[in-house]
């Protein structure tokens, strides 16, 4: 019998849901996908969360995955959602509203839950060592895992390159923004590795995000020394990084 889960990805324009398949790391049928509400507030998007584990009739751990800073379940920041959303318990509220135990919610941040799709379900390598998931969006996500294990809540979009905010230069929507070519991009990008991998000294780095998908057009273009991996499992990976923490009671 398929051992099932149940992840939500919760973005800045969509709430996404569907159930996942853990021993394969694929969705287990159709993803649902509803317009995240605006203002998204906590409780607008707890309404969310309701209707989606509603509509898949599931009984199960629910994991969600947030573009938060999450410590024991209280979201730290807000991004792309509600400042409300800051200072929030994530667990209490979910739980509540869906009308299940605590324990049964896992709120991670939405970058921890992809990476640790990459490193369940991606490359081999993801899962030895010292291991960073990089994605490039609106800004940079990160999650950092040392042979497997999480180190949840990284913010190494942050990391100062050249005198600034390293992803204000590095991010998939400043290339867009500048309208630079994928050279142009590739050698920004590059600068940012090269103090990450500086700081860290990691094994691998993978490489995620919506920009993932023409990785031919610059990934080849890095001139770093570690090693690059590029995310294998795309725009599922939150929803299937969430069911899994929720599932081995990860968020926690």
């Amino acid at each position: 019998m398929t051992s099932l889960g149940f992840g939500i990805d919760i973005g800045g324009s969509g709430v996404k849901g569907a159930l996942v398949d853990l021993a394969t790391g694929t969705l287990a049928g159709d993803r649902m996908r509803i317009p995240t509400p605006q203002p998204a507030t906590p409780d607008a998007v707890a309404d969310v969360v309701a209707e989606l584990v509603e509509t898949f009739d599931w009984a199960g751990p629910v994991g969600v995955a947030l573009p938060s800073v999450v410590k024991h379940g209280v979201t730290q920041t807000a991004a792309n959602v509600d400042k409300a959303w800051i200072g929030t318990d994530a667990d209490e509220l979910l739980a509540k509203r869906l009308g299940r135990d605590v324990d049964d919610i896992g709120v991670l941040n939405d970058a921890d839950a992809a990476g640790i799709a990459e490193v369940h379900f991606g490359d081999t390598r993801a899962s030895k060592g010292v291991v960073a998931f990089l994605t490039f969006g609106t800004g940079i996500g990160s999650a950092l895992f040392v042979d497997g294990t999480l180190v949840p809540n990284t913010e190494f979009g942050h990391i100062e390159v050249d005198g600034v905010d390293g992803e204000t230069r590095a991010a998939a929507s400043a290339r867009d923004t500048e309208n630079l070519d994928y050279p142009e991009w590739a050698e920004r990008v590059s600068r940012y590795l090269t103090v990450f991998e500086n700081l860290l000294w990691p094994d691998l780095i993978v490489v995620g995000g919506g920009v993932s998908k023409k990785s031919e057009m610059w990934v080849p273009l890095l001139t770093v020394r570690t090693p690059i991996a590029v995310a294998s499992l795309k725009n599922h990976a939150g929803i299937v990084g969430a069911a899994v923490a929720a599932n081995e009671g990860l968020a926690h």
